[in-house]
């Protein structure tokens, strides 16, 4: 596990949103939860210290749009606006996920963020600059990460929405970035490179450097990885 800094009991008052949240160990912002959301931190949400991280390699100007693909309780959400100054849209098809995001929001009063309940093919990225990802889809094939039962499930699913976020991702301009944590990273296209890692490789930064509709083929380089592993 990374070491964290957290500041000690001896800590001078918190006055600004950055300071809040920085305040809290990951399990102590969990606590904001409800105990049935609490429970899959763990595994299913962001720790603080990736979202700070990985906000900061998104946001390059003040006003950066940030998508948040599959946002759960809106941890990402929370953290990014707190701590950069982007503006963070999460979007998540769970309606449970989304009132506890949007509780959290303002229970915290966490502004520059906003939660939108829908399923993510029918969200056009056309409005954001840049687009973070955990592992959102790969439920649909894994069943020990399925979060619930309270949407449907199928493999064809996984495909659909990882084809729906790959057209819309090589539509944006050169330069866009996509931050990934864990997963395959199936979603990013190959005119995405990935230029920075952190977190032991898990968390990775991908800007795209050349349009896909450019022939990057090298007869001599190695083949890229399987962006479907699931259909090897």
């Amino acid at each position: 596990m990374p070491t964290r800094f957290y500041p000690q009991p001896s800590t001078p008052p918190i006055e600004s949103d950055t300071e809040f949240l920085t305040a809290f160990r990951d399990h102590e912002f969990d606590q904001h939860y409800p105990d049935h959301i609490r429970e899959q931190s763990a595994c299913h949400w962001t720790p603080i210290d990736v979202c700070q991280m990985a906000a900061q390699m998104l946001v390059e100007a003040p006003g950066t749009r940030v998508l948040d693909i599959g946002c759960g309780p809106g941890k990402f959400c929370a953290a990014g606006a707190a701590t950069t100054l982007g503006h963070f849209t999460g979007v998540e098809q769970r309606i449970r996920l989304v009132k506890a995001a949007r509780d959290l929001l303002e229970r915290l009063r966490i502004t520059r963020a906003e939660i939108v309940h829908a399923n993510i093919t029918t969200i056009s990225f056309a409005a954001f600059d840049a687009f973070y990802l955990f592992n959102p889809f790969e439920e649909n094939i894994l069943p020990m990460l399925r979060i619930d039962h309270d949407v449907e499930m199928e493999s064809r699913l996984y495909d659909d929405y990882t084809l729906h976020v790959q057209q819309q991702l090589e539509l944006k301009p050169l330069g866009t970035r996509i931050v990934t944590y864990y997963g395959s990273c199936a979603e990013v296209p190959e005119c995405y490179t990935c230029v920075k890692t952190a977190y032991d490789g898990t968390l990775k930064l991908w800007v795209k450097t050349h349009s896909h509709l450019e022939d990057t083929s090298d007869s001599d380089a190695p083949p890229e990885p399987c962006r479907f592993p699931h259909l090897i």
